[in-house]
């Protein structure tokens, strides 16, 4: 939970590079979730981080697009 709080922590931030740094913790926060949620169980938690997984690899993108150009 608390890699999650500093991954939106990060993201918030008006410096790129720490909301890039952000979006690569809130992957980890995602795997960590997961990793808690298939042993116990909580395969909606699972699939909840799968979908939140995407949408952090596609705001990763429009960071990166963003800063670009």
């Amino acid at each position: 939970m608390l890699v999650t709080v500093l991954a939106a922590w990060l993201v918030g931030s008006r410096d790129r590079r720490r909301r890039k740094v952000g979006f690569w913790v809130f992957l980890a926060s995602n795997a960590l979730w997961i990793a808690w949620g298939l042993p116990a169980g909580a395969y909606a938690l699972v699939l909840l981080q799968l979908c939140l997984a995407g949408m952090n690899m596609r705001g990763s993108y429009k960071n990166r697009q963003r800063s670009d150009g």
